[in-house]
Parts: C-alpha cells; structure tokens; sequence
C-alpha cells in the first residue's frame, strides 16, 4: 500500500484540494459542543482535514505512512507532531486522548487490519471520549465495480481495493466499542465541483457507551 500511496499522491493531492472534507466539519463542530481539546487523526495525509481543528484551538496528533504526505503538510503550514508509519502499527505513544477522527481510511484495510485499528483507536481514548469514522458506503457509485475480493468489498481499481460499509456491518464492527450512532453523508469534491458527491457513513462511538443500551 504504501508504494501505491506515494506513486499515486500527487494525483490525489489534486483532486481532493485543501479544503477540508464535510465530515470534519461536522466533527469539528460536534468536538467543539463536547469541548475538546486534544484529538488523534491516524492518517492525516497532507492535513487538509487537521487544519480545521487546529484553526478552531484544538491540539492535533497525526499518523501517516507517507513521507510526501508529510512533506506536504509541513510546507502548507502543519506544524504538529505526526508519526510517520502504518496504523497496522499502532499505538505509537501511550497517550490518551479526547476524540480520534479518521477520514477515508478504514474502509482500505482488511477484515483483521480493521478490527485491530477500531480497537487500538478505542484503547487510545479517555474515558468518555469520542471516536468518529467516516468511510465510504454500500451506496458509493464505486460499489459493485472491479474485482470482488470477499462480502462488501472490492478491488476497484488496481491496486485500491474498497470495503463498503452498510448499517449491519457498522453494528458488526463497532457495537463493543461504544457504537453512538451512525448516518450517511454525501462528501463533495471541493475542487472539483462538477464530480458527483460519494456517499459515506459518519461513524461515532464514546468509550463506555453501548448501541441502544446494549453492550
């Protein structure tokens, strides 16, 4: 993966710009209401959704397997600390913190590799914390399309394979780690206006909480 992230980046850099994602406006908002203070974002990129957050006061940490992505951040102002690996790796500190934001992430890792990142990324808050995913849905234009690796999840391309997320798989993998509640919001592409929006799933979980009362 991480040949193909860095062959790939600049091409991506290009087609997602630098203003950041409706989802982490929309958790920027919520971690504002819950005041908090310190978040951890496990693929940062080149920051377009870390900026946010910092601008509004709120301490970010940053994980990222890609140098030019970091490189990136760095020359567009991101002077945070960002561990540079896989979050197959984590944890990479022993710190807790108030709320994890994850963008566009988890849906590119496997049945075993998301089960460990959930879990690691809930370990990793403090009591009452909040952890928000935001991956891509069963109702993405790209679902169905490519090769069909295992249920819901596919090779859409060469070298990206997909895994769509639906309400039951979102209860599946989430409901012991204090599944909140969840929702479908269609992101746009800001520098490319004329793309039709991709439907995504918001995730949220609070450590401690349990999916309608039960754990």
């Amino acid at each position: 993966m991480t040949e193909f992230w860095e062959s790939s980046f600049l091409e991506k850099q290009t087609m997602w710009g630098f203003e950041p994602s409706d989802s982490a406006i929309l958790t920027k908002d919520f971690f504002l209401e819950k005041n908090v203070k310190d978040i951890l974002i496990p693929g940062i990129g080149y920051g377009r959704n870390a900026k946010i957050f910092l601008d509004n006061g709120i301490n970010v940490t940053g994980i990222e397997i890609s140098k030019t992505a970091i490189a990136l951040a760095r020359q567009n102002g991101i002077d945070i600390k960002i561990y540079l690996g896989s979050v197959n790796d984590m944890p990479f500190d022993n710190k807790l913190y108030d709320a994890i934001f994850s963008y566009a992430l988890i849906h590119l890792l496997n049945n075993h590799e998301r089960k460990k990142f959930i879990k690691d990324c809930y370990s990793q808050l403090k009591p009452n914390g909040y952890m928000i995913f935001a991956s891509v849905s069963k109702k993405a234009p790209m679902f169905g399309k490519g090769k069909q690796l295992s249920k819901n999840r596919f090779e859409t391309m060469k070298g990206v394979k997909i895994f769509f997320y639906d309400a039951d798989s979102v209860k599946q993998e989430f409901g012991k780690y204090g599944l909140v509640e969840f929702s479908e919001i269609d992101e746009t592409n800001k520098s490319e206006k004329t793309k039709p929006p991709v439907s995504f799933i918001n995730i949220k979980c609070k450590k401690g909480s349990c999916f309608n009362e039960v754990c």
